[in-house]
């Protein structure tokens, strides 16, 4: 049977003030801080993020490794909002969208992301899709850990 999509969401209670959550998710050098599957910024947006602005990561989902090039959709420090969309740098019509969201809660924030993955490829369809579903089931909880002590960091700076 072939995935042709799935999407998930998490999220996170953080103790830190949420504009220093924000700081570290848009953070896009320190990326590979939070993220284990991230192994370099490969070339970093050219200048202040806006809707438009794309950097490229070196992914690395053992067995595989790819540049992945990500698109801002959504930047707003103001309603904490943050959208981008990846995808492969080969040429591949796959891609995932990202969508992240910051919210005062009590005396710290939460932070909420949703993926929405969207592989038009056979082989991804039918395997790379599957195996990546259960794969972020364990990393995104991993990833939001490690925005969480980071977002305490720039709170105390």
């Amino acid at each position: 049977m072939l995935l042709k999509h799935f999407e998930g969401t998490a999220t996170t209670q953080i103790d830190a003030e949420p504009q220093a959550v924000f700081a570290a998710l848009t953070d896009i050098a320190r990326l590979p801080e939070w993220n284990d599957r991230i192994a370099a910024v490969v070339q970093p947006p050219g200048g202040s993020l806006a809707p438009g602005s794309v950097w490229k990561v070196q992914m690395h989902v053992p067995p595989a490794k790819w540049v992945s090039v990500a698109t801002v959709r959504t930047y707003d420090p103001v309603t904490l909002r943050f959208a981008h969309r990846s995808q492969t740098d080969d040429g591949n019509p796959s891609y995932a969208d990202w969508t992240w969201k910051v919210t005062p809660a009590g005396d710290g924030a939460q932070l909420s992301v949703t993926w929405d993955i969207n592989p038009r490829t056979f082989w991804r369809q039918l395997l790379f899709a599957k195996l990546r579903r259960r794969q972020l089931a364990d990393e995104v909880p991993t990833s939001l850990a490690a925005i969480a002590a980071r977002s305490r960091q720039l709170s105390l700076s």
